[in-house]
């Protein structure tokens, strides 16, 4: 599964995916575990193989405010944390077991100052995170409780019942209660 998920970006060859799977190490993560804990240094990237997680920051007055799900076949970590060296400002927290395939940090560097194919990949990553975070920005600021919900049912369907209810609503901005009536069909 890594190796296809390498393989997708179209400009690595069959070596190099195999050099870099190499430097992969599985890690079984239990349910509510954490991959990254906030003020730590993150110093890892995460391929999840199976399980899902939450990403969530705590707010001033002590509330956990999920913002991201990542699901399998998607890469992970507290990416501004992990480019600055800075301390992680979230929790990647597992919401089922999970299976992860983990690569260090100084791999990836090591990786990028032999081959220039490694600087676009981190470029293809650092665009894409961009991306999702002012599709992330928009979809708060112009679209409806209902209209969030029906993206991530969308995109996510499998795995959407398995992410408890709070957690979800956090996500979207609303209440359970509310969440609850957009998932009868009664969006009042």
């Amino acid at each position: 599964m890594i190796e296809s998920y390498f393989h997708s970006f179209g400009i690595f060859t069959p070596e190099e995916i195999q050099e870099v799977i190499q430097l992969f190490e599985k890690r079984e993560i239990a349910k509510h575990e954490f991959f990254i804990k906030e003020g730590n240094a993150v110093k890892e990237v995460a391929y999840i193989k199976s399980g899902i997680f939450r990403s969530y920051y705590t707010t001033t007055e002590g509330n956990e405010s999920t913002y991201c799900f990542r699901f399998p076949h998607e890469m992970m970590t507290a990416y501004s944390a992990f480019i600055t060296d800075g301390a992680s400002l979230e929790n990647m927290q597992a919401l089922t077991a999970s299976e992860i395939w983990v690569i260090k940090k100084q791999d990836i560097a090591t990786l990028e100052k032999t081959n220039t194919n490694w600087t676009r990949f981190l470029k293809i990553i650092a665009e894409q995170q961009y991306i999702e975070l002012e599709e992330r920005v928009f979809q708060l600021q112009r679209d409806t409780s209902l209209q969030r919900y029906n993206d991530l049912l969308r995109k996510q369907p499998h795995y959407l019942q398995q992410i408890p209810l709070h957690y979800l609503a956090s996500y979207l901005g609303i209440t359970p209660r509310h969440l609850s009536r957009i998932r009868s069909g009664n969006t009042l």
